[in-house]
């Protein structure tokens, strides 16, 4: 080799040092911590700013004013630095995103996030490590599967036990679907749906979910090619549970009609209720017919961490998968969720090899999590989030904040249920109240238009966020309590607004 050719090779040192620091100042490296620093320190000005100057969960600004801001942006144009990029961060975004850290935010399934998991959040995002493979994050597959075999114990099942973190509710649900889908048409009649597809008689398979049970149940089934027509939804009790004895009917009705029943979906902590339906009776129910038995424990999974009212569970060990959000009920940023199965072995329905990524001769002693994953490749760790919190806050801190926040929701109903100016519908087993304002002397003809008006004031103001659904085609507003900052003080204060705005509104009329 020339000389020349030599010349021409990088080289190492110093200078070559200073080259990068100055070429490549904008990509994580040793030689960019300055202006690593300068970002996160504009973030985190922009977060102490969001927490003091925020008093009301929205700004209240209408979609047409917003979106007329965003027409302005010219992404071929860069802004010159940090502090213009901040400022125009603070206009579009900041300043009207969503406060659901304050206790006047009861709308949806958004929980207030604890200080350690968003610490964790900026290493995973610093150090970007994918959790596919264990050569790509070796102690963060360790301590992710840590954490699943921590939350397979508080579940209550074996040391065969397994599981996977997730990017969602929705997708864990659609992982329980999948494997009772597949597991039925391996175990009994020994077709492998992942190399031939459907069988013909797919078309008759029938998964049993609560009338109530997530919306994530008829996509997942779509998705799944067994299509909507293969849910048989049962009616609920006056709680909105699953009522099992229908259940057992319609099991037997299907088998009759000489359709297959191969699952049934539990719900523990309904949506729009905060109810769970009765899990240790239809996890019998389930051993009986030799049905797939899941349980979307999305919402009702923070009950794992409190003694008090972890009763509400029982039933749970006998489920073959349970979905669990950590960041609806454990306090974690968005995403944050697990799908956990009773026995590994289920999890070989998923297991794929390329020689890429993961082939058969380089296992590492089975550490690959794509193995255990149905959708995502690459994949966040965010399993330290949960490793930061329960490592420095514990379980029983956590479930303290969940009985809070069940007391305050059964106090708050309690106020509802006495108030002559409101309708309380049901009680709730965890957070979810709903109600509407019906006045005594009300003389208008619709009870939905005059809260469907109290909602959308609300939100125009900003002043309260709360949700809402529709109930036997009756529109109910909706408080879902899960911030332990929420007193019964400021519940007070949140009908005292809806029945002032209701009252105006029946002025007007």
């Amino acid at each position: 080799m020339s000389n020349t050719m030599y010349a021409e090779l990088p080289q190492s040192g110093p200078d070559i040092l200073t080259r990068e620091k100055e070429t490549y100042p904008d990509i994580f490296h040793e030689g960019a911590a300055a202006e690593y620093s300068k970002a996160i320190t504009g973030a985190h000005d922009l977060v102490v700013n969001f927490l003091h100057r925020n008093r009301k969960p929205f700004s209240g600004i209408p979609a047409a004013e917003l979106k007329a801001a965003f027409a302005a942006i010219d992404f071929d144009t860069p802004l010159p630095d940090y502090v213009s990029l901040l400022q125009e961060v603070q206009e579009l975004y900041v300043k009207h995103a969503t406060a659901f850290h304050l206790p006047e935010y009861i709308a949806h399934l958004n929980c207030p996030v604890v200080i350690p998991a968003i610490g964790a959040e900026v290493l995973i995002a610093a150090i970007n490590s994918s959790q596919d493979t264990w050569d790509q994050s070796a102690g963060g597959t360790l301590m992710e599967q840590k954490l699943i075999s921590w939350t397979c114990n508080e579940i209550g099942f074996g040391k065969e036990a397994d599981g996977v973190f997730t990017a969602g509710g929705s997708q864990s649900n659609l992982m329980g679907l999948l494997l009772a889908r597949d597991y039925y048409a391996t175990e009994y009649t020994q077709h492998n749906i992942k190399k031939a597809g459907l069988p013909a008689e797919a078309s008759r398979y029938r998964i049993f979910v609560s009338e109530k049970a997530h919306f994530s149940n008829h996509k997942n089934a779509a998705l799944l090619g067994l299509g909507e027509q293969s849910l048989v939804e049962i009616k609920t009790d006056e709680r909105f549970r699953m009522n099992a004895l229908l259940l057992q009917d319609a099991i037997e009705r299907e088998i009759s009609q000489g359709n297959i029943p191969i699952a049934i979906v539990a719900t523990a902590g309904t949506t729009d209720f905060g109810n769970l339906d009765p899990l240790a009776e239809i996890g019998r129910i389930a051993t009986r017919y030799r049905l797939w038995y899941h349980i979307d424990a999305a919402y009702g999974c923070g009950l794992l961490l409190t003694e008090k009212y972890r009763s509400l569970l029982n039933g749970m060990e006998l489920a073959h998968s349970v979905t669990i959000d950590y960041h609806k009920s454990f306090f974690q940023p968005i995403s944050s969720s697990a799908f956990i199965v009773r026995d590994k072995k289920y999890l070989q329905l998923l297991r794929m090899h390329v020689d890429y990524l993961n082939p058969k001769d380089e296992d590492y002693d089975d550490l690959n999590q794509i193995n255990k994953s149905v959708t995502q490749s690459t994949r966040r760790f965010d399993a330290l989030k949960l490793w930061f919190t329960l490592r420095l806050m514990g379980k029983q801190k956590l479930g303290a904040y969940t009985e809070t926040i069940i007391e305050t929701a059964e106090k708050a109903a309690e106020v509802i249920s006495l108030d002559t100016d409101l309708e309380l519908l049901s009680y709730s087993d965890i957070g979810v109240i709903l109600f509407r304002y019906a006045p005594e002397n009300y003389k208008g003809s619709d009870l939905s238009e005059l809260n469907q008006y109290i909602k959308k004031a609300l939100f125009n103001s900003g002043e309260v966020l709360v949700a809402s659904t529709r109930v036997n085609g009756d529109f109910y507003l909706k408080f879902t309590m899960l911030n332990p900052l929420t007193t019964l003080d400021h519940i007070r204060h949140i009908l005292k607004l809806i029945k002032q705005h209701g009252a105006a509104s029946h002025q007007k009329n």
